[in-house]
């Protein structure tokens, strides 16, 4: 596969690949085909099925052939293409940054709800542990007049979302980004103005086994959280008040199991707790609380 032979189009080429990712083993081979395919050619969305009748460029599937031999190693098809979608957003990802989960749209839902409903105008959010910026970049789009801050301690991570940041149009003006481990990222007079906390801290106990795809190929940092997986969530949610402007909100995103835990410590930081709302697979999956 490593040429362009006479005759030969784009249509011929998928079959191929959806053959050597199904001899492999690889999940959803039709799919993730024809993601490298759309990646290699240029022909995405509505043009799909139109490319499927051009020939391809030797230089596109030389293109190919390294997307396809990367992800045949194990790397995460959103690692190959570099990027990948999050609430309408087009994201660069990488290796330094988690990669956007459907679970995590349902976070920024509710954030960007909150912000809305809530605050209509002028609202301070922070995304705290942001990654690619994935949260905070959706709640900046969505949010018209939304001021956001983005923090992550991992400069890399940092230097994607604001990779990130620049592609996100007129409402980049709106949004800030601060290296630093939590809160310590924040400038002191942010103290007591912020409307809304918004992480996907990192919530997995160190002995939890994880898939391959993510345990060799994902930070650790943004996916370890100590042994139970709440030390990010103790922290974040112990200096809340500090932070939160009257009546701001903190909502996080935790594991099913971690729950109960994290609405204990919620209440001993001071914190209301107003929901836990579930995921797109009816899993407790985001802890909602509020300042006093």
């Amino acid at each position: 596969m490593s040429s362009s032979a006479p005759g030969v189009v784009w249509g011929d080429v998928v079959e191929g690949v959806v053959r050597r990712l199904g001899d492999a083993g690889v999940a959803d081979a039709k799919g993730q085909a024809r993601r490298l395919v759309e990646q290699a050619s240029g022909y995405e969305g509505g043009e799909y099925l139109v490319g499927l009748t051009k020939a391809p460029a030797q230089r596109q599937m030389a293109y190919l052939d390294s997307m396809l031999a990367r992800l045949l190693a194990g790397e995460p098809l959103q690692y190959v293409l570099g990027r990948w979608g999050f609430r309408g957003l087009d994201l660069m990802v990488g290796p330094d940054v988690l990669i956007p989960r459907p679970e995590t749209e349902i976070l920024a839902g509710l954030a960007i709800e909150e912000l809305i409903l809530r605050h209509p105008s002028g609202a301070l959010a922070v995304d705290l542990g942001t990654g690619s910026g994935a949260v905070g970049l959706a709640m900046a789009a969505e949010c018209e007049e939304a001021r956001v801050v983005l923090t992550d301690v991992s400069s890399e991570a940092l230097a994607v979302a604001r990779a990130n940041l620049a592609g996100l149009g007129q409402a980049a003006v709106r949004v800030s980004a601060f290296q630093g481990s939590w809160y310590e990222a924040l400038p002191g007079w942010m103290a007591g103005t912020v409307d809304v906390v918004v992480s996907n801290p990192p919530y997995v106990r160190d002995d939890e086994t994880l898939p391959s795809e993510v345990a060799d190929w994902e930070p650790r940092m943004a996916l370890r959280g100590g042994p139970d997986g709440l030390d990010a969530a103790r922290e974040i949610l112990a200096d809340a008040p500090r932070w939160l402007s009257p009546g701001g909100s903190v909502l996080l995103e935790l594991s099913p199991h971690q729950m109960d835990a994290a609405a204990a410590i919620s209440r001993e930081s001071g914190l209301v707790v107003e929901g836990i709302h579930s995921d797109l697979a009816g899993r407790e999956r985001v802890l909602k609380c509020r300042g006093q």
